[in-house]
C-alpha cells in the first residue's frame, strides 16, 4: 500500500510539472506572437473622404535625365511633410515598410532610383546620386502645391550607400534638418583601405551589377579617391553641425565618423549600434518607432 500511496504522489507531481511546463511554453508562445506582430499597425489605415492615402507613380527630372519613382501620398487635402527614402548599393533593401509606416503617421513618401540604377536614365556614380537627392528635392518644391508637400519640412532617410547620399545630401542642401542614416557605407574609408586584390574584386563586382549603368567598376572606385574631398564623410562633419541627425549600425566602423560629427554638432545627434545584421533584419519594429519619434521631433 505504501508503495501504491508513492507511485501516485509521483503521478500528481509529474503531472502538475507537465501542466506548469504547459502554461510556461503557452506563455512563451504569446511572448513570440507578441513581439512578431510589434511591426504590424494596431488597426488598418482610415481614408479621409476628401483626399484619401494612395499611391503616385513619379518621373523625377535630374540632369537632363528621368529618374524612376513613386510616392506614398498620406490622408488629407493640403501639405504634408515629405520624407524621401535613399536606397543602398545597388539598392536590393528598399525600406518600404518603413514608409508605409510613416505615411500611415501622415506623411508622404518619396523613393526613387538614382540616375543609372534600376531602369532610370543617366549614368550611375556616388556624386550622381548626392545630386540626384538635391534635384529631387528642388522638383519637390516647385510643385509642392501640386503633391501636397510642406516643403519647409523635408527630411532623409539613407541606407548604406543611401546613408553616404544622406549625409552629403544633407551638407549640400542646407534647409534641410532633419536626416536619419542607417548603417552609412563610408565609401573613401572603405575603398582607401583596400589592397589591390580587394580592389579588383570590388570593381569585378561593379561591373557584374547590370542594374547599374556605368562606364566600368574600375571608372566608378577611381572617381573616389581622385574625388577625395567629396567621398570622404569626415569633411562631411562640420557642414552637419546644425543639423538634426541619427546614425544607426549594426557595427562600430563608423565611430570615428559618429565622433567627428558628435563633436561639432550642437543641435541634435543620436549615434547608437544596435545587435543586427546590415539590413537590420530582427529590428524592424524598434526602428520603425525610432524614425517615427525622430520625425516627430
Amino acid at each position: 500500500m505504501i508503495h501504491i500511496f508513492r507511485l501516485k504522489i509521483i503521478y500528481l507531481v509529474c503531472m502538475q510539472t507537465k501542466k506548469l511546463l504547459l502554461l510556461l511554453f503557452l506563455a512563451i508562445a504569446s511572448l513570440t506572437v507578441f513581439s512578431q506582430s510589434a511591426a504590424i499597425p494596431d488597426k488598418d489605415l482610415d481614408w479621409t473622404k476628401d483626399f484619401p492615402a494612395g499611391f503616385q507613380e513619379l518621373q523625377l527630372p535630374s540632369a537632363g535625365s528621368l529618374l524612376q519613382g513613386f510616392m506614398y501620398t498620406a490622408n488629407g487635402a493640403g501639405s504634408h511633410p515629405l520624407l524621401i527614402l535613399l536606397h543602398g548599393y545597388p539598392g536590393n533593401e528598399r525600406n518600404l515598410d518603413l514608409a508605409q509606416a510613416v505615411r500611415a503617421h501622415g506623411w508622404n513618401v518619396i523613393y526613387f532610383n538614382y540616375r543609372g540604377s534600376w531602369g532610370s536614365q543617366g549614368e550611375f556614380s556616388f556624386r550622381h546620386c548626392v545630386e540626384d537627392v538635391q534635384n529631387v528635392v528642388a522638383y519637390c518644391k516647385a510643385n509642392a502645391a501640386k503633391m501636397h508637400i510642406d516643403p519647409q519640412r523635408i527630411a532623409l532617410f539613407g541606407h548604406s550607400m543611401g546613408g553616404f547620399v544622406c549625409l552629403k545630401a544633407l551638407q549640400e542642401i542646407p534647409d534641410i534638418q532633419k536626416g536619419f542614416a542607417l548603417s552609412a557605407w563610408d565609401i573613401y574609408r572603405d575603398i582607401s583601405s583596400l589592397d589591390g586584390i580587394g580592389l579588383l574584386k570590388r570593381e569585378k563586382e561593379a561591373d557584374d551589377y547590370f542594374v547599374l549603368n556605368k562606364k566600368s567598376g574600375k571608372a566608378l572606385f577611381a572617381a573616389v579617391t581622385q574625388e577625395k574631398d567629396f567621398h570622404n564623410l569626415l569633411s562631411a562633419a562640420q557642414p552637419l553641425s546644425s543639423k538634426q541627425l541619427i546614425m544607426l549600425d549594426e557595427h562600430h566602423r563608423n565611430e570615428a565618423l559618429a565622433g567627428a560629427i558628435g563633436r561639432t554638432n550642437h543641435n541634435y545627434f543620436v549615434y547608437e549600434v544596435w545587435d543586427t545584421d546590415h539590413p537590420f533584419t530582427n529590428k524592424r519594429a524598434s526602428l520603425m518607432k525610432k524614425v517615427i519619434a525622430f520625425l516627430d521631433k
